[in-house]
C-alpha cells in the first residue's frame, strides 16, 4: 500500500479476515491463526490492520457455531504489544 490509508483498503483487509474466517466455519474448524495480514510487503499501518482484525474476528466468534478460537501469531514485539491492549481490553 502507498499513499494515504482509504475506506477502501479498511474493507479490503476486513474482507479478507471475514473470507478466512466464514471458510473456517464452513470446514467446522475450531480454531483458525492469522499473521499480521498486509502489514509487512504491502505497507498496511499495523494499528489500523491489528484493529480490523481483532474486530473481525471478536464479531465473527459471537455469531459462530463451530470457531471457538482465533490466533494471533505475531513476530515483532510491536505487533504483540498492539494485540494485547486490544485484546486484553
Amino acid at each position: 500500500m502507498r499513499g494515504e490509508l482509504r475506506q477502501e483498503d479498511c474493507r479490503l483487509l476486513e474482507s479478507c479476515y471475514r473470507s478466512c474466517l466464514e471458510m473456517a466455519e464452513k470446514n467446522k474448524l475450531e480454531s483458525i491463526v492469522f499473521c499480521c495480514i498486509s502489514t509487512g510487503e504491502f505497507h498496511f499501518p499495523k494499528k489500523e490492520a491489528a484493529e480490523i482484525a481483532v474486530a473481525a474476528a471478536e464479531k465473527f466468534l459471537w455469531e459462530s457455531k463451530y470457531l471457538k478460537r482465533v490466533v494471533f501469531n505475531v513476530f515483532q514485539k510491536e505487533d504483540r504489544k498492539l494485540y494485547e491492549a486490544l485484546l486484553w481490553k
